[in-house]
């Protein structure tokens, strides 16, 4: 099955040219990332979500829902291949918020993105949710510094002249560089993508069974996170954070900030939830 671009584009508000250009793929990495909301609902109500592109279009196309790294970049790889890109999924790990020396699993996914016509490869990653996401792809040119949309990223090799170099997204808060992601450019298969998901929605040290709902907007950033707290973040770095307290008051705020409809399944984490 094929995602149906009509109803894709309508979804993340983009009318642009389709041809399969560098402009073309900046502009639906931007759409897309502010167009689809980052959330786990499905994983907080015991489920593990489909990776199956019938289902990923059914839900983060066709219904006012979004989802985690392993649906949005699954969704976004199969709608860049019928435009005519070269995709290469990959398996990472997420190294933001990490203790020191803490090593987690590889239970992220991203993107190695090729433009006909143009030379090298592009990170893309519509499924991170933070505010030190990607906004724009990022050219695969060690230390190269790109500002895309505002923000600003890198990426690092690790061990460059090892089998296996691994590769690290940073982004640029508060002057100081941070580690966001960490992978190595060997293929996955969708075995595998389908294994990291099973794990992330599925073990019991999961950070996942906590709410964990994001929104990237071209005037800030909301965050909606276990207890559960919203924290609304502008522009200029300004916080405000709001107490949820009742289950009535988290589903008005799932479909007015973030343009989510909860699933049947789902069972508020608040108070009288």
């Amino acid at each position: 099955m094929t995602i149906d671009l009509e109803k894709y584009f309508a979804r993340i508000g983009w009318d642009g040219d389709r041809t399969p250009t560098l402009a073309t793929f900046r502009s639906l990495h931007y759409a897309h990332v502010l167009g689809i909301p980052f959330e786990n609902l499905d994983v907080v109500a015991g489920e593990v979500p489909s990776l199956e592109i019938a289902d990923l279009q059914a839900k983060l196309v066709e219904s006012s829902r979004g989802g985690y790294c392993f649906e949005q970049n699954s969704l976004f790889a199969a709608v860049l291949e019928q435009l005519g890109f070269g995709v290469t999924r990959l398996n990472g790990r997420v190294r933001y918020g990490a203790r020191p020396g803490e090593e987690r699993p590889r239970t992220h996914m991203v993107l190695a993105v090729e433009v006909p016509g143009t030379p090298g490869r592009f990170l893309a990653d519509v499924g991170f949710g933070g505010r030190g996401a990607l906004l724009e792809p990022l050219p695969m040119i060690p230390g190269q510094v790109r500002d895309g949309a505002g923000r600003r990223h890198r990426l690092v090799v690790e061990e460059p002249d090892s089998p296996a170099p691994v590769w690290v997204m940073q982004a640029l808060t508060d002057d100081t560089w941070e580690d966001q992601t960490a992978f190595t450019l060997d293929r996955t298969p969708a075995v595998d993508l389908k294994m990291g998901n099973w794990y992330v929605a599925t073990h019991p040290r999961s950070p996942f069974h906590r709410l964990y709902v994001q929104r990237t907007l071209a005037t800030g950033h909301h965050l909606l996170f276990d207890g559960p707290t919203l924290t609304r973040t502008e522009p200029d770095g300004t916080r405000s954070v709001q107490e949820v307290e009742s289950a009535d008051e988290l589903r008005e705020l799932l479909e007015t900030e973030f343009g989510i409809t909860p699933p049947a399944g789902f069972r508020s984490a608040t108070r009288d939830g």
